[in-house]
């Protein structure tokens, strides 16, 4: 059984992994400066999303092959940010540009309107400012290199705090997994004390059905073991134990196990449904049985909301 403390839960599930993070890094060259950011949600696989200035979309290719290298799940939005040494280096198409303000006066004269174009604003546009030159055809594979030195920093930072995240998620998993080890052991008590209540209300239902004539022990016994026999919870008690144990050992392991767990997790809701389906009666012991077995219920429930962050 695992140890429960926050310091040896850090250290067995080192390698597990959320799939919630964000990081960013940077890398300069000749004054000029480039920025990668990545964050990362929980998807069901791996879906990347990249944004990169105009004129350098032909590296996002490159960044997606690295980070399919790295990343196994989840979604990431990957943004690149270029900022030039100067303005010399910047290329204003200004063919472009004109095409903007000549569309920008007609409407202002067509409307009548004060407002004059606002120059930054026409600079964002799609088109208007292009590569840097020192980037062009040329330098294609030298900046390729530089902005995958970067994004690999920024995925080495994203990886750690998946880590660090992974690391507090697992000492939540294991504490609710410690609740649903209790809640079997105690409804596996309770079980044992319920049985005498099988043969109390099966002799009551015989008694009125032979109209108060007194019932057959041997016929009472055979009955009441195969009412049991029907009620027994040892085989589910048993069942929901081993998978707790599995899903314990997944953790342990790390690696990409959300898929596993979420299994286990659908294994665990159909033996506390059975549970819940062979409580008899309404005495102490069997309102107390349906109790908990709602309780471990909501403990897997809980379970598979923190599992869906899981690499």
């Amino acid at each position: 059984m695992p140890d429960t403390a926050a310091g040896t839960i850090a250290v067995k599930t080192a390698a597990l992994k959320s799939m919630t993070g964000y990081a960013q890094a940077r890398a300069e060259e000749g004054g000029r400066t480039i920025r990668v950011t990545v964050r990362s949600v929980n998807h069901r696989f791996l879906d990347v999303r990249v944004k990169a200035p105009e004129g350098f979309e032909g590296v996002e290719a490159r960044i997606r092959e690295v980070i399919r290298a790295r990343v196994h799940r989840g979604h990431l939005d990957v943004a690149l940010h270029y900022q030039p040494s100067g303005p010399a280096t910047v290329q204003v198409n200004a063919e472009i540009a004109a095409a903007y303000l000549a569309a920008a006066e007609n409407l202002r004269r067509q409307f009548n309107l004060s407002a004059e174009p606002d120059l930054a604003a026409i600079l964002r546009l799609p088109g208007v400012v292009g590569a840097p030159e020192a980037f062009s055809e040329g330098d294609e594979e030298r900046f390729a290199k530089l902005v995958e030195s970067c994004l690999i920093e920024a995925l080495e930072k994203l990886d750690e705090m998946r880590k660090s995240e992974g690391r507090i998620l697992a000492q939540e998993l294991f504490a609710r997994l410690k609740t649903i080890r209790d809640f079997a052991g105690r409804i596996e008590i309770l079980a044992e004390r319920i049985r005498p209540a099988y043969a109390r209300r099966l002799e009551a239902r015989l008694k009125d059905l032979l109209n108060a004539a007194p019932v057959d022990p041997a016929r009472l016994t055979q009955e009441a073991a195969i009412a049991a026999e029907k009620s027994d919870t040892a085989e589910e008690i048993a069942r929901l134990r081993s998978h707790v144990q599995q899903f314990e050992s997944l953790l342990t392991g790390g690696g990409e196990i959300g898929k596993k767990l979420d299994f286990l997790l659908q294994e665990m809701q159909r033996e506390a449904n059975t549970l819940l389906s062979k409580t008899p009666g309404t005495e102490a012991e069997g309102l107390d049985v349906t109790r908990m077995a709602l309780e471990v219920k909501s403990e897997i429930e809980k379970l598979r909301e923190q599992v869906q962050n899981i690499e």
